[in-house]
């Protein structure tokens, strides 16, 4: 059986923890910034975790991730 492919745009921004979980780097960060506050744009350079239901989906996508 051949290998199942890897949608590229998903495996560049998803990423995958340890423990299974979806890392992803959060919006809004790139442009427009002056009118953020500090506190805001200090927590968008976390990144976040995706929700269990859509962590489901992202999982299609990346078969070997």
């Amino acid at each position: 059986m051949p290998k199942m492919k890897t949608r590229k745009s998903a495996s560049k921004r998803y990423s995958f923890t340890g423990t299974g979980k979806v890392k992803y780097k959060k919006q809004g960060l790139r442009h427009i910034l002056t009118k953020k506050s500090s506190k805001r744009k200090r927590g968008l350079r976390k990144s976040g975790i995706l929700s269990e239901a859509e962590t489901a989906t992202v999982k299609k996508l990346l078969p070997y991730g």
